[in-house]
């Protein structure tokens, strides 16, 4: 799940070369980092978070809302999710495809059914291949927000994500809507800030990252 800079003349292969590196460098010290935040940590920051998320104005004024559905080293939705329902407003939630970069945004009914969804490998839930649910980009109002994850971010709002590149092609999607792309507010743990996190033409910024001491709006 991954994210644009200008675009410039193309990379050359070995400029490609070092930039994965660089990336996969990132990837594993930022998991390292995250292998050594307790469940206690986790959950502390996650329930910060969620509150600075329900107080934000964006969150307030928006009616359509897409939310991850957290793996063990991401930050918790769970209070988010719950709040959106409570609050009257629509959930939706990544659908992944399996073999490719493909990920829709479908219509979750409530906060319950996440325990009956399927599990994938990546121990998430999403709804299983067969089944039908409305999808944001083919609605007419689209998306008001996205509440987005990743691996690590930077002050100036790039996003490292697990390589997969999903994040940065739903948004490219997302621009091609009536109503445009979403805000976009990455949740982060203090842990998962970088000084730099190196980026290719591909990779979408977020235009927020909400993270324990501050807001980075960018």
């Amino acid at each position: 799940m991954e994210r644009s800079e200008e675009g410039g003349a193309a990379a050359s292969p070995a400029d490609m070369a070092a930039l994965h590196a660089a990336k996969r460098a990132l990837r594993a010290e930022l998991k390292r980092r995250l292998k050594g935040l307790s469940e206690a940590e986790k959950v502390r920051q996650s329930h910060l978070l969620a509150g600075k998320v329900m107080a934000h104005p964006r969150y307030l004024a928006s009616q359509c809302i897409a939310v991850f559905l957290s793996m063990p080293d991401e930050v918790r939705t769970n209070e988010i999710i719950k709040d959106i329902f409570q609050k009257g407003k629509e959930c939706f939630i990544p659908w992944y495809k399996p073999q490719s970069s493909h990920m829709d945004m479908v219509k979750l009914a409530s906060y319950e059914e996440i325990a009956s969804l399927p599990l994938t490998s990546w121990n998430i839930h999403q709804p299983a291949d067969d089944d039908a649910r409305e999808d944001a980009l083919a609605m007419a109002d689209g998306l008001d927000l996205i509440l987005m994850p990743g691996l690590g971010f930077d002050k100036t709002g790039n996003r490292l994500g697990r390589g997969k590149g999903y994040y940065d092609t739903y948004l490219q999607r997302c621009l091609l809507h009536p109503k445009g792309k979403p805000y976009t507010i990455a949740l982060a743990y203090k842990e998962q800030i970088c000084h730099t996190v190196p980026v290719s033409e591909t990779d979408m910024k977020v235009d927020e990252i909400l993270v324990e001491d501050s807001k980075q709006e960018l």
